[in-house]
């Protein structure tokens, strides 16, 4: 058993030398923007806002708050660990084998799975865009087969769904419904990633400047037409007006959708052998982009929720240019250009996480738990050549079977997974020197802090919601049950940490970043845990066949 969490020793000169350095402290942030600011401002902020509320904006502060903390995390790990890999290389050092494997194989679910939803978000905006210009792509050839069906089977008012299926050929008894749009970019960016991370680098950073600057416009043109009366909006429930009109059960089933938009920051840390002086670059890069773009999301949110009424973004797939058609804020220039940077955004977003994929399978390769082609460097672009063309086909074939809302879903809460993993990896981490220059967690003795912390918080919210917890053992309720047996197990979950950090004098950040993604947790449903554990159990069997024995770390300790 003890051979399942056999750790890896790394050292400041576990690097590879195939891998080209070429990345500054602006050229992470940049790709931190470029990663977090796309799929989830321009696509599923809708969702979320007609889930949450105005009240979503608390979400964003939520996740914001505990990606904050996690990214403190990451940042100890990448000033220890500066090789590619991220939350995979850092659990194989603090974790052992068995959980490095897990948090790899959550890893490779988030960013395969997530650039297939970014895929299908720039196929709605590219088609949208080309149809304010007048040019017009069959319906059948920009969606999903999936979606397709489901609006059929569920009788949904979709139009453009409802005219694919039934102007779709037939190719024996099959209808030919394919997203091309969303094949072409995923192509497109995979020939980009082989090439090499300096052209890579060098497309994004232009691309970044350019979308935010029309982020800048939107908020700034949205201010003029905010009513403030849509911030506190009649609730369906109560009847009187709230700024969360769902109640906070609403708001936090919102969680995928606003984690979304901040999955992409973690991404930077498998950059690491492509960073000069990642030990202060990569931490410095992260923070930064972070709190760029925490008040971004802030911002927008408060000018999407002020300008119109929450409940008209259901099913809205572009909120951005959605609130300047004529049914709301009537600006047609500016609906036009949104339209626009929005496909920029969500191609710099497959960008980063087209990047990212490769580096991970490349990380597991060097240590045999993976095939060995998977390490396999280009000889003239200095990229993860095979693993780069592997990670266009896996996102490529599930576009053709998969849909958008699955795919949200299943990406968040492996994402949340790894970054619970990363925050308590923190807590096993020895002491280490202080060297200057370098990125140092503080230390802050957590054994009272962190007790009184959530305790207090525990009574300020019974005192804010107190009927929420007189009804916290009913979890037979169809709205809010689920969400009340998770808040149940949060709650003991948290009690625990609390004497273990009394005992053992835990670090106070990394202990709030873990308690604030366990919370994040709360808000996935039953759905989600099934097809994560399904996931989960297909990567068991893979590590069992093929990783276990030929894992280089076991080999190296079965011959000494």
């Amino acid at each position: 058993m003890s051979q399942l969490f056999r750790r890896k020793i790394y050292s400041d000169t576990d690097t590879s030398t195939g891998l080209l350095r070429v990345l500054g402290v602006w050229d992470i942030v940049f790709f931190g923007i470029a990663a977090i600011i796309g799929a989830g401002s321009f696509s599923s902020l809708g969702e979320a806002v007609f889930r949450g509320g105005p009240g979503v904006i608390l979400l964003y502060l939520i996740c914001g708050f505990a990606c904050g903390f996690t990214a403190l995390c990451y940042a100890e790990f990448a000033s220890r660990i500066p090789t590619a890999g991220s939350a995979y290389t850092y659990a194989y050092a603090s974790f052992g084998e068995l959980i490095a494997w897990v948090i790899g194989w959550a890893l490779i679910m988030e960013y395969s799975f997530g650039n297939i939803y970014v895929a299908f978000s720039w196929s709605d905006y590219f088609t949208s865009f080309l149809g304010r210009l007048g040019m017009h792509i069959p319906d059948y050839l920009t969606c999903s087969y999936t979606e397709a069906r489901k609006a059929v089977q569920y009788g949904s008012e979709n139009k453009e769904l409802l005219s694919a299926w039934n102007t779709a050929p037939l190719i024996g008894s099959l209808k030919f419904i394919v997203d091309i749009p969303a094949l072409v970019i995923n192509g497109l960016i995979t020939w980009l990633c082989y090439v090499g991370v300096k052209e890579s680098k060098n497309f994004n950073n232009s691309l970044v400047i350019l979308k935010l600057a029309v982020i800048i416009l939107v908020i700034l043109v949205g201010c003029a037409y905010v009513n403030t009366e849509n911030w506190t909006p009649i609730s369906p429930t109560t009847g009187t007006p709230s700024f969360m009109p769902n109640g906070f059960a609403g708001v936090m089933s919102a969680v995928s959708g606003v984690f979304f938009a901040y999955i992409g920051f973690d991404a930077l840390s498998v950059l690491s052998e492509e960073t000069k002086d990642p030990q202060k670059t990569l931490p410095k890069g992260m923070i930064i982009s972070l709190v760029l773009c925490t008040v971004i999301y802030i911002a927008l949110t408060l000018v999407l929720t002020g300008m119109v009424d929450y409940k008209k973004f259901d099913g809205v797939g572009d909120p951005l240019s959605f609130i300047f058609e004529k049914t709301n804020a009537n600006v047609a220039w500016m609906e036009l250009i949104v339209s626009f940077v929005a496909i920029v955004a969500i191609t710099t977003v497959l960008l980063v996480f087209q990047m990212g994929q490769p580096r991970i399978w490349y990380a597991m390769s060097r240590d045999g738990l993976m095939p060995q082609r998977f390490q396999k460097v280009h000889p003239k672009y200095k990229t993860p050549s095979y693993a780069t063309i592997v990670t266009g086909v896996v996102v490529g074939i599930p576009i053709l079977f998969t849909d958008k809302t699955f795919i949200l879903d299943f990406t968040s809460i492996g994402t949340i997974f790894a970054f619970v993993l990363v925050c308590a990896g923190v807590l096993l981490l020895p002491a280490k020197e202080k060297i200057k220059g370098r990125f140092h967690l503080p230390y802050v003795n957590g054994k009272i802090i962190f007790p009184v912390i959530f305790i207090g918080g525990l009574l300020a919210f019974y005192k804010w919601q107190p009927e929420f917890f007189d009804n916290l053992m009913n979890w037979s309720d169809p709205n809010e049950g689920e969400f009340r047996a998770s808040i149940f197990f949060f709650i003991i979950i948290n009690l625990i940490l609390c004497v273990v950090a009394f005992v053992k004098n835990l670090s106070l950040i990394p202990l709030i970043g873990l308690s604030s993604c366990l919370y994040l947790l709360t808000g996935m449903s039953h759905e989600n845990w099934f097809w994560f554990g399904m996931w989960f159990l297909i990567g068991m069997v893979i590590y069992f066949c093929y990783g276990y024995k030929n894992s280089k770390l076991g080999k190296e300790l079965k011959n000494n």
